[in-house]
């Protein structure tokens, strides 16, 4: 059970309808300190002032926090920046496009707004580290909604006409900048490592159906398909966020608590009243259009979707409003159709931000989506781990007869068949633990290069499938005309000493720990992955190179599973 009293916590969407509703409901749980995010200043500083005047005196914080967390704090310092005038500039688009498309650094964590946010890196944090995330944002509208589809579709008409141009290359780099899956994987990644660096305990995302809980018929679109391409690509980010929120919920090391909550209705409502109607934060002009002004509908240029067309008139779209949040500014007509029974329905902010809090204190609400795959998905089975061992048995048998085979490189990565190759190396010139540990490691490196000179037909294996072999001086490098990993460490079969020693230490961790397995302690406490913990032998001086990369896995790189 988590108890929220005293805790620091980050409410990402925090001045938007369902944001709004979780920290109300929070602050009756009285955190240290709240730091309410939103994408403009004006809306985190209303929260903020709302929120004080509806609870008066308080022991929690509250900080205003605003900026785009898919952009570059750096960008953000001076106010509020738009995504546009980011792809505007020729510089600042290049960085963007590196910051999603490039493997993840300590350059781009460090930048990265979202990154600053959750380890207390901004100035008004103090750096006091995140404990509780609650994610409010609709991620997959922000991603969506740069509608890759109309970019692609100037750029091949462009195309198709010959044009090559500066504009043209401008296009193609905001094509690239706006692709959905590399951006909601690098937002991902972020997340995951700035909690897992803030120490953050848990963390709650509320996401989104992306059709308002609606199927493929759905009536509301935005455009004349049906359904939308938009609608869709929205709803296969949330599906995909869904998934990823899964993962992180399965990986050691980051917040105890991950779950998701998914609203599939529509969510209602801020406020009903009478005044200005706007679309995106914009307002609506108004435009007539006499008789002596109609175009004829034979005429495509008439019927372009927009154009120089009608006569601008005074004044702005008003009228009676409900404000649903995100989605928008309704007419009552519009609002009635929407939630009518059979169609999207409605669900109210508080009801979905009491389920979050109850989700995070502990309890068990059955609206958690991360716990539903889980419970959903097929793991692995007794079965499996039975016919496991009759599948290696028969492997060896066929080894036997025809050879090791050691690695193909096609499981992948490049590190996987480095290992397995150096440790088939070390199982054939020492043949058990103890001879590999009796020998000095220069003398076990010699003794390693000379098993691979002499070893022509493994040799070619290895350089085959593009695991060069760097040989015992650290100089020199046997390779063919592919090469799959950049370095020793990710991808060359290393025989220099330093990674001699390293294989001996590994080894002697293994062997201490096949005894201590093997010997006291005969409970099921242990997993006893080695056969000879499994079979009792204390005194087996072997081991398999398979069992021993997955113990490299599991233990060196913290890749074990999070769930069994």
């Amino acid at each position: 059970m988590m108890n929220l009293e005293g805790k620091t916590v980050l409410v990402l969407g925090g001045a938007g309808l369902v944001g709004t509703a979780v920290c109300h409901q929070l602050l009756e749980a009285r955190p240290a300190r709240i730091a309410i995010a939103a994408r403009r200043r004006n809306r985190a500083e209303q929260a903020v002032q709302h929120l004080r005047g509806d609870f008066g005196e308080m022991s929690t914080a509250l900080i205003p926090m605003w900026g785009d967390v898919f952009l570059r704090a750096e960008w953000q310092c001076e106010g509020s920046i738009s995504r546009t005038s980011v792809l505007e500039d020729t510089e600042k688009r290049r960085n963007l496009i590196a910051d999603i498309l490039d493997p993840l650094d300590r350059n781009i964590i460090e930048a990265s707004l979202l990154s600053q946010m959750i380890e207390g890196r901004l100035p008004s944090l103090d750096g006091e580290p995140t404990q509780i995330v609650l994610d409010c944002m609709n991620t997959a509208t922000a991603v969506s909604y740069q509608n890759i589809y109309t970019l692609a579709h100037n750029l091949a008409k462009q195309s198709a006409n010959g044009v090559s141009s500066a504009p043209m290359t401008d296009e193609i780099e905001t094509l690239l900048a706006s692709l959905y899956v590399p951006q909601l994987v690098r937002h991902i990644q972020l997340l995951h490592e700035a909690m897992r660096r803030a120490g953050t305990l848990a963390y709650i995302k509320v996401g989104t159906t992306g059709t308002g809980g609606m199927g493929l018929n759905i009536p509301y679109t935005h455009g004349e398909e049906r359904p939308s391409r938009l609608l869709l690509s929205k709803a296969a980010l949330a599906g995909a966020q869904s998934l990823l929120t899964f993962l992180m919920a399965r990986t050691p090391g980051g917040p105890q608590i991950v779950k998701e909550v998914k609203p599939a209705a529509v969510i209602g409502w801020r406020e009903i009243a009478y005044g200005p109607v706007r679309s995106h934060g914009r307002d609506i002009p108004l435009y007539d259009c006499l008789p002596d002004q109609a175009v004829s509908i034979s005429d495509k240029a008439g019927v372009i979707r927009e154009g120089e067309f009608g006569l601008k008139v005074e004044g702005m779209l008003e009228g009676v409003y409900i404000d649903t949040g995100e989605n928008g500014q309704f007419s009552c007509g519009e609002f009635t159709a929407i939630t009518a029974l059979g169609q999207m329905e409605l669900v109210t902010p508080e009801e979905i931000a009491h389920i979050a809090i109850q989700e995070l204190e502990g309890g068990n609400t059955g609206r958690d989506v991360v716990d539903a795959l889980d419970s959903a998905v097929v793991g692995p089975s007794y079965r499996g781990g039975f016919l496991r061992e009759a599948a290696i048995s028969r492997l060896r048998q066929m080894e036997n007869q025809y050879g090791e085979s050691v690695a193909f490189e096609i499981l992948g990565p490049p590190r996987l068949s480095k290992l397995l190759f150096e440790a088939y190396l070390l199982k054939h010139v020492g043949g058990t633990i103890t001879e590999i540990l009796a020998q000095q490691p220069d003398v076990l490196s010699r003794n390693l290069e000379a098993h691979v000179l002499h070893d022509r037909a493994m040799r070619t294996r290895m350089i085959s499938i593009g695991i060069p072999i760097l040989l015992s001086d650290g100089e020199r490098l046997l390779r063919g005309p592919l090469i799959k990993a950049a370095d020793a460490c990710q991808g060359w079969v290393d025989l220099t000493p330093t990674n001699a020693a390293l294989w001996q230490a590994r080894l002697m961790a293994i062997r201490e720990m096949i005894q201590q397995e093997t010997s006291g302690d005969a409970s099921s406490h242990h997993d006893r992955n080695f056969e000879a913990s499994r079979r009792w032998l204390p005194e087996q001086d072997s081991f398999d190179t398979g069992e021993v990369v997955a113990w490299i896995f599991n233990t060196e790189e913290k890749g074990r599973r999070g769930k069994r």
